[in-house]
């Protein structure tokens, strides 16, 4: 005995065969979303009926119960079950064999056809979840619209699955509080195959935000123009905005280069960057980790508005900046996989015990010396922290034109000490 997972969409039986319209006639258990249960309502027989909505962690369960008692068993499901759909999610917690999908035309590719427009290029992404709240200036990765916002900035077409909650309005709002909003075109399927269905094809950002959607929608976007592809890593230090009279307080691109290398980032990494400056370690880590977050503090203020300006010239979203002397404000942040400390305001050894009490398993703590005594204190504090630990040395020299030569002309030697937390 399976179950039959069975695609539909709102044209109920119309849109079914009559091979899987038997199924659901020989069925002795049919579970869907209570909109759903009500779309087929007198088509369904001696059936008993399951209500998913809110109950999903038990479906598996019910689906066990009624293979056991030898039941036929239906599943609706939304278009095609394995495009965000329950089948996936089942897949995970039954046996293969006890399942079997007939999928139907996907709602994505439905919304596509209204629209005239290929989608195979289109990055595919769900919001149909729990309310995310509106998105406001400053929300961080843990918004639940940030993967959402993420996905929008590395991509230029994409199909969004909405909900009751998480609406194209609201969507549309988040991307014009993002300054992304002139970007992209957006159309909006809303009801397709119902009697009320609306299509909104290539409009703007501004007039959907001033609209009302009921969450059952298919949201296209399209940028107007494709993205120029920018360097992930390597930026010069004078692309930076840098602090005046006393230009050139950023970490040097040779040593930056190195400092991120022993961070070890991967694309979903958390980090942390301690003493931001004009933020060139942090800004050039959220590149590398396009769908992770980079936090942020930087103390003095005109170090501050520096960082946050270079964050806006280089359309970093993925990054949240705070002014304030660390560990102020940290306290909320997300456990780091990748910590880099550039500045302490006089605080490093407590700073360094902090960070490698926080940092995720196989974490990076690297921190940038320019004295001796610092580089003591932390040596210090990372034999009694019985940390993992070792240091380079790293001097660059870049050339300088004199006359019609060239000589090199040093730069300041720095520690770079990479540490991580001993797992006994």
């Amino acid at each position: 005995m399976r179950c039959n997972i069975i695609g539909v969409l709102d044209n109920g039986i119309q849109g079914l065969t009559p091979a899987t319209l038997k199924l659901i006639e020989n069925a002795d258990l049919i579970i869907a979303s209570s909109r759903t249960l009500t779309l087929f309502a007198e088509h369904i027989s001696h059936a008993q009926q399951k209500d998913l909505s809110g109950h999903l962690s038990q479906v598996a369960t019910w689906i066990s119960q009624a293979i056991a008692q030898n039941q036929h068993i239906v599943v609706f499901a939304t278009g095609d079950p394995l495009c965000h759909g329950i089948a996936s999610y089942l897949y995970k917690k039954l046996p293969h064999e006890q399942l079997h999908v007939v999928p139907n035309i996907s709602s994505i590719q439905l919304a596509f056809a209204r629209m005239g427009v290929a989608w195979q290029d289109a990055h595919i992404v769900s919001v149909h979840s729990k309310d995310a709240g509106e998105w406001s200036k400053g929300a961080s990765s843990d918004h639940g619209l940030y993967p959402l916002l993420q996905a929008i900035f590395n991509h230029d077409k994409l199909a969004i699955l909405t909900s009751p909650d998480n609406t194209p309005d609201r969507i549309a709002r988040m991307m014009l509080i993002a300054n992304i909003a002139d970007q992209f075109t957006i159309s909006v399927a809303e009801n397709l195959l119902s009697d009320d269905e609306r299509v909104i094809s290539r409009s703007n950002i501004e007039s959907i935000a001033e609209q009302n959607f009921n969450g059952n929608n298919i949201v296209i976007l399209q940028r107007q123009q494709k993205t120029i592809e920018k360097i992930i890593f390597g930026v010069q230090d004078s692309d930076f905005l840098q602090r005046k009279p006393d230009k050139g307080l950023i970490t040097k691109r040779e040593v930056r280069a190195v400092s991120l290398a022993r961070m070890q980032l991967k694309t979903h990494s958390i980090v942390w960057d301690i003493g931001a400056g004009s933020g060139a370690v942090g800004l050039e880590a959220a590149r590398i980790c396009s769908h992770g977050y980079v936090y942020a503090v930087e103390k003095n203020s005109a170090d501050f508005e520096i960082a946050s300006t270079n964050a806006e010239n280089f359309e970093i979203y993925n990054y949240h900046l705070i002014n304030n002397k660390a560990p102020l404000g940290m306290e909320s942040w997300p456990k780091p996989d990748a910590v880099f400390i550039g500045g302490t305001g006089g605080e490093l050894a407590p700073l360094i015990s902090l960070c490698l009490q926080q940092l995720n398993t196989d974490g990076w703590l690297v921190m940038n010396f320019v004295t001796v005594e610092n580089l003591a204190t932390a040596i210090e504090t990372l034999k009694k922290q019985q940390a993992v630990w070792d240091i380079t040395q790293l001097q660059a020299s870049r050339s300088q034109a004199i006359l019609n030569m060239n000589r090199l002309k040093a730069e300041n030697p720095v520690w770079i000490v990479s540490a991580q937390r001993q797992v006994l």
